[in-house]
């Protein structure tokens, strides 16, 4: 798949996140005004949906098998999609808190804590986190319990939120290239990786397939992370849709800071290619998995 055709495909792939995001908090009872307002206005924010396609894109793949024709997700799959949106866009709250990165930028529009009040953006964060769970406990039937219970492992204090502490303890200090990679995969890796096999498992593959695809995925989250560590060295903020040059200011632990900008793209174009050779060796040779290769290629090439 060519990069014009990959943009499509994108493109159309988000409308339909986002018009399935639109629906599900449409159909959210009992939520306060405000609160609401400002979990809305984070969801709804834009953003690449990269979550959700990869674990659409998987799902795709494992369940059209030989087929040339890539099946249609069910409102199930498509609702266990908007979940790790939800989960993603709680951690992009919380990042950008005063406490936290204290930044005033993302996806290209003031913060939540920017265009509400702190409070109401941690409250914000908290409902989109709970949300998320309980759109993934309607979505996965009889798979719940073992899905739910890896989202939460990547998600919670031994991955994603563990992984926001060793970064937050790491500014500014002596690091190790072993030590950016662990927590590129902890804060990064960990929700790419569980999309993917979310979306395998929820397709019916197997224990053995879905720990290749967790492997891929963090190999895959090492080189999104790395690349975007790259892009925030060189980028506009109006490119990026967040404040350019912070990570470098505030002394941020990446692969740029311990090995310099030239190893740093080395390193990422290596778990790069390792990811996505995982993904065209394990998957079946059908147009969704040929899509989802272009996707892993563009992870660690992209421009923004």
């Amino acid at each position: 798949m060519n990069s014009a055709d990959l943009k499509t495909a994108l493109a159309q792939v988000k409308a339909d996140v986002d018009k399935a995001l639109v629906e599900l908090m449409g159909a959210e009872e009992g939520i306060p005004g405000r609160l609401r307002e400002a979990m809305t206005y984070s969801l709804l924010a834009g953003g690449k949906r990269l979550r959700p396609v990869l674990l659409l894109w998987t799902w795709q793949a494992v369940a059209g098998r030989s087929s040339r024709q890539i099946p249609d997700p069910t409102a199930d799959v498509m609702r266990a999609a908007c979940a790790l949106e939800c989960l993603h866009t709680y951690s992009l709250i919380h990042d950008d808190l005063p406490a936290m990165d204290d930044d005033t930028l993302r996806r290209g529009r003031p913060t939540c804590h920017v265009a509400f009040d702190e409070a109401t953006a941690i409250l914000a964060g908290d409902g989109l986190q709970a949300l998320g769970f309980a759109w993934l406990a309607q979505a996965c039937g009889e798979k719940a319990r073992a899905v739910i219970a890896k989202v939460a492992r990547a998600v919670g204090p031994a991955g994603m939120v563990g992984g926001q502490q060793l970064d937050l303890a790491a500014e500014g200090k002596t690091v190790t290239r072993e030590d950016v990679a662990r927590i590129h995969s902890l804060k990064t890796g960990g929700l790419l990786a569980v999309s993917l096999a979310t979306g395998a498992a929820l397709a019916g593959a197997n224990d053995s397939v879905l720990s290749e695809l967790h492997h891929a995925g963090l190999e895959l989250g090492l080189a999104f992370q790395g690349a975007d560590d790259l892009l925030d060295l060189g980028g506009a903020s109006e490119v990026l849709g967040k404040t350019a040059g912070k990570d470098e200011a505030a002394g941020k632990a990446t692969w740029i800071r311990v090995v310099g900008e030239g190893e740093a793209r080395r390193i990422t174009a290596e778990h790069g290619r390792g990811g996505r050779d995982i993904l065209a060796r394990l998957l079946p040779d059908n147009p969704a998995t040929s899509r989802l290769l272009a996707l892993a290629s563009f992870l660690w090439q992209r421009e923004a």
